[in-house]
């Protein structure tokens, strides 16, 4: 047992019989974002991405008790300019009555020695600006905000529209 209060056993791999579990901590994700209904992923979603051949994208889970109380979704990135690939943070969350246990620390650690095993020199994700009891724990860690940065999305009508540019555009 760590100082925390969860052993390293407390964190491992997603299997499939996690994945109920996961998509109720995506959805409570969510719910915290003020996004509930925009979640359209399913189990059938999830098994397909998180337990394939050749996976694109990983899962890790904090258990307490033999339950889920977190989840680290992730893929790797590349940096053009470092010229290796990292590790995106595409959802971090624990349960409300599991924070401040450790198991967020320990999902990030787990990740962070998966970047020094495999020789990947960044770990990076975003961050809601108003969600200030995130972005301190995350500065808490030596982690830096990159806010000259801008982040864009490109969804629906505008990805068809970029692919497909004879298609008369909405709004025309």
């Amino acid at each position: 047992m760590h100082k925390n209060g969860i052993s390293e056993s407390g964190i491992r791999k997603a299997t499939r019989d996690d994945v109920p579990a996961i998509l109720r901590l995506i959805h409570g994700l969510a719910v915290y974002e003020k996004a509930a209904d925009e979640v359209l992923a399913t189990e059938d979603n999830l098994m397909e991405s998180l337990f394939v051949k050749n996976p694109q994208v990983y899962c890790h889970v904090a258990t307490q008790n033999d339950v889920v109380v977190g989840i680290a979704i992730w893929h790797l990135n590349y940096s053009t300019w470092l010229g290796k690939h990292g590790i995106y943070l595409e959802d971090l969350f624990v349960i409300p009555g599991a924070r401040g246990q450790g198991h967020g620390l320990a999902l990030l650690r787990e990740l962070a020695k998966i970047c020094v095993e495999k020789g990947y020199p960044r770990l990076q994700w975003w961050v809601l600006d108003w969600n200030g009891p995130a972005i301190d724990f995350y500065e808490s860690l030596g982690a830096e905000s990159m806010s000259e940065w801008t982040t864009f999305r490109m969804t629906g009508n505008a990805i068809t529209s970029l692919a497909i540019p004879h298609l008369k555009k909405p709004n025309q």
